[in-house]
């Protein structure tokens, strides 16, 4: 965080608002206090010099904005974040803005249930069309048959 103007901390906080996440700097020993206790109590050793947090309901969208934030600019420095109950190092973050977000895996996921539906009536319909081709065929003989 250290280092950011003010235009710089205003466009990553439209960014992550835009993503569903928030970004705010932090007072260190204000959060070092609140986390005691609670199950993030291990993330306070993350909480030395100028520091920002960034959070969100979707696990990587935070992650995500902030990893791209990071690589256009060289003053944003990623030292580590949590997940649950996990603590991460900068290339865990890393890793994690790669997954796809909870949206783009309930869209997989509805994708996914829904093509074997797709089959199923697709399968189930060929049978009777494949029997009315050939009782068509049957009846076309048939007329050609006694016509003759």
């Amino acid at each position: 965080q250290s280092g950011l103007t003010v235009a710089q901390s205003t466009e990553l906080r439209r960014e992550m608002r835009k993503a569903g996440a928030s970004y705010k700097v932090t007072k260190n020993r204000l959060t070092r206090l609140a986390l005691e206790g609670t199950k993030f109590a291990h993330l306070s050793d993350l909480f030395k010099g100028p520091t920002g947090i960034a959070y969100s309901e979707d696990p990587v969208a935070a992650a995500r904005i902030a990893v791209k934030f990071a690589e256009g600019n060289d003053k944003f420095e990623i030292i580590g974040g949590g997940l649950y109950e996990e603590m991460l190092d900068d290339a865990g973050v890393k890793s994690l803005a790669k997954l796809p977000s909870l949206d783009e895996l309930r869209g997989k996921i509805i994708g996914m249930l829904n093509t074997p539906a797709t089959r199923i009536a697709g399968v189930l319909q060929a049978p009777g069309g494949q029997l009315a081709r050939v009782m068509q065929a049957r009846a076309s003989q048939g007329e050609t048959a006694e016509a003759a």
